[in-house]
């Protein structure tokens, strides 16, 4: 056991960084595909440079957005077949003809639209009826856009975006109910889709070239610098010691990994590989290990300050900037990796595992001398975005100070192979969003198009009769449901659009609702049938992976919690009063420990209520009762105030404390 954290104190190759699409069926490009592929992503990067620096490289001219947009979708959007095959049967070794052509295809339609978006928003083209050649040219980058999202997000995103993007052919139909609008010609959809700012070049496709690029290249060249090193073993020195100490370190290790990457998947793969053979060594059985990992790296997307694409939608959908996102992401992201590390301290003391000895451990001095200068690239990350407020330029400065200071200070510097591999994996990264977020985008645009978004509002608001809970239940059964089919971002957009408004209606605080519906979407990583987080983490493990999507809801159950806390009380996504904030973050962090202490079956400083005997389950329930009430703010929508909740939550939990503390003693008497 003394060679384990020996060998996690050892990341690997710094200049490896492990993406999502390793975990998808992809081609390795190689030869000139794979030098157009490293073109692509330079071109991208430069060009979302000069947009956001107003550079004006492209002397003479300056592009409108929507050129810009159209830009990033013509040297992007054609990779997806040549990197994504059609088929589980297809040849990974090469890319056949038609693949070929397609990619052609694509590239010609996007060219001959970009061309044309400037006259078209001068003549109102999307409104007015645009010519011929537009429109085909319409119908085929429709046709294009649709099979790029088959190959991205599959046969389940593509079956749930598709229709809606034909909705409004047929939207005047009376057997739509509710969802019945305003109908439209296909020459007139094809002109929407394409050529406005709400389809084809909406928020998705906004969000993707306004931030999320920067904060993509940010992420890749700090893995890419050796930070999942640095993470790493600065989590063995800090938590190592402690009972359970490779799952602790597990936790802090892929929430700093994912506070900077904010993929999933990737954090999976990265830290994944050094935590888990870890806690099997220590005692951990490989589904539970494999659980741990799947629910710490899935806080990637929650945690501040570089959260998941979708975080970026909703600040282009709300229309505030992504500090504000960020800001309030913080305390939700405490509560959760608070409770896993109940949950995980609670199991450890339950099962006698010890944590791992000191000598064997990196040192916390040693660790800071090696990677020292990433603290000063996340702390001018943190300022540019929260003081500044300049989150479109700061990942941009951050990779460029984190580069120079690796270049002085690291052993590892990059070469120009490392560039080109850099290039590489940021080209893939590209290219599988664009292709997601841009077939997402023609949902918008159906919806827009219809008009029916103010009647759907009121009809949820009719059918949940006005109760507002009601109405976040079924959210939140809607969310779970799609989520187990669609992208994270995929499932945020299409509630975002059909429940957001509802929920606002009732009165209910705009980015507690938003934030909301993306964490109920977002938890299809640990649930199965989907549970892709779990599945990943499970093939590190050698571990069932169905049996790991059960273990990891059991681990990462309080998160199924938290958005009912903090959309009852948006003080909890920073909405309201700092002092409110933190009183009741205090309180939900109470009853997160009672919360965790029932389901683990160990409470703390109670002890392990197994020892009460047929008392066990009922001491567990009321704990777990108890958490919650003491957890859930009261105020606004809830019928009684913070104190009312606390009083409930402690007539339950004081009793049963008592009860257990009697039980425990009686246990060990006899």
């Amino acid at each position: 056991m003394a060679d384990a954290p020996a060998q996690a104190a050892s990341f690997g190759d710094p200049h490896n960084a492990p993406q999502d699409a390793e975990v998808t069926r992809v081609r390795s490009l190689a030869g000139v595909w794979r030098w157009l592929l490293m073109a692509s992503a330079l071109l991208t990067i430069v060009l979302c440079i000069n947009q956001q620096f107003t550079l004006k490289f492209l002397v003479g001219f300056t592009p409108l957005n929507t050129e810009y947009y159209y830009a990033l979708v013509l040297i992007t959007l054609p990779f997806v077949f040549v990197i994504f095959p059609s088929s589980e049967r297809a040849r990974l070794d090469r890319v056949p003809w038609y693949d070929t052509l397609l990619f052609v295809l694509t590239m010609a339609v996007s060219l001959y639209l970009m061309f044309n978006i400037r006259k078209a928003a001068e003549l109102g083209w999307e409104f007015t009826g645009a010519p011929g050649p537009v429109v085909w040219a319409g119908y085929l980058m429709w046709a294009v856009l649709m099979e790029g999202l088959r190959r991205t997000g599959g046969w389940s995103l593509l079956l749930s975006i598709l229709p809606f993007t034909l909705y409004p052919l047929f939207a005047d139909s009376a057997w739509l109910g509710p969802l019945k609008g305003n109908e439209s010609s296909a020459a007139q959809a094809s002109a929407y889709h394409m050529l406005s700012s709400e389809s084809l070049l909406g928020i998705p496709i906004q969000a993707f070239a306004e931030t999320v690029i920067g904060f993509l290249v940010f992420g890749t060249a700090l893995m890419m610098t050796g930070a999942g090193k640095f993470f790493i073993n600065l989590s063995f020195a800090l938590c190592g010691t402690f009972r359970g100490g490779a799952a602790k370190v597990c936790i802090f290790a892929s929430a700093m990994l994912g506070m900077m990457s904010g993929s999933i998947v990737s954090n999976v793969l990265t830290a994944g590989t050094m935590t888990i053979p870890v806690m099997k060594r220590t005692g951990f059985r490989a589904s539970y290990a494999a659980a741990i990992e799947a629910c710490a790296s899935t806080g990637a997307v929650l945690a501040p300050p570089v959260m998941g694409a979708t975080a970026f939608v909703i600040a282009q959908f709300l229309n505030v900037s992504y500090a504000e996102v960020a800001l309030a992401a913080v305390i939700p992201a405490l509560l959760y990796y608070f409770g896993l590390f109940m949950q995980v301290d609670a199991y450890a003391a339950r099962h006698g595992l010890q944590g791992l000895p000191r000598e064997s451990l990196p040192k916390l001095g040693t660790t800071f001398r090696e990677g020292w200068y990433f603290v000063f690239v996340i702390v001018l990350l943190i300022f540019m975005l929260l003081v500044m407020k300049r989150e479109s330029h700061a990942p941009f400065w951050a990779t460029a100070l984190l580069l120079v200071l690796n270049q002085l200070f690291n052993s590892e510097r990059w070469t120009l192979r490392t560039v080109g591999k850099f290039l590489e994996v940021n080209g893939r990264t590209f290219v599988e969003l664009a292709g997601i977020l841009a077939g997402c985008g023609l949902l918008i645009g159906a919806f827009s198009m219809t008009g029916v978004i103010s009647s759907l509002a009121n009809d949820l608001l009719r059918i949940a009769g006005n109760h507002v809970l009601l109405l976040l239940a079924m959210t939140a059964v809607t969310s779970l449901v799609l989520g187990l089919g669609l992208t994270t971002t995929a499932c945020y957009i299409f509630l975002a659009i059909l429940v957001g408004p509802a929920l606002e209606k009732m009165g209910l605080n705009k980015m507690a609702v938003h934030m909301f519906v993306f964490y109920w979407g977002m938890l299809s990583a640990i649930t199965p049938p989907v549970a892709i987080a779990s599945f990943a983490a499970a093939g590190i493990a050698g571990a069932p992976a169905m049996k790991t999507g059960w273990e990891s809801m059991r681990v990462g159950s309080i998160i199924y919690f938290l958005p009912f806390f903090f959309v009852l009380n948006p003080a909890l996504v920073l909405q309201g009063p700092w002092l409110e904030a933190i009183y009741l973050t205090v309180t939900a962090g109470i009853g997160v420990v009672f919360i965790c202490g029932g389901i683990q079956g160990y409470q703390v400083l109670v002890g392990d209520l197994r020892r009460a005997g047929a008392m066990q389950w009922p001491l567990r329930i009321g704990l777990m009762v108890g958490g919650v009430v003491l957890a859930t703010p009261g105020g606004g929508i809830m019928p009684l105030s913070n104190a009312q909740m606390e009083a409930m939550g402690a007539a339950i939990l004081l009793p049963t404390l008592l009860i257990a503390v009697l039980m425990l003693r009686r246990g060990v008497d006899h």
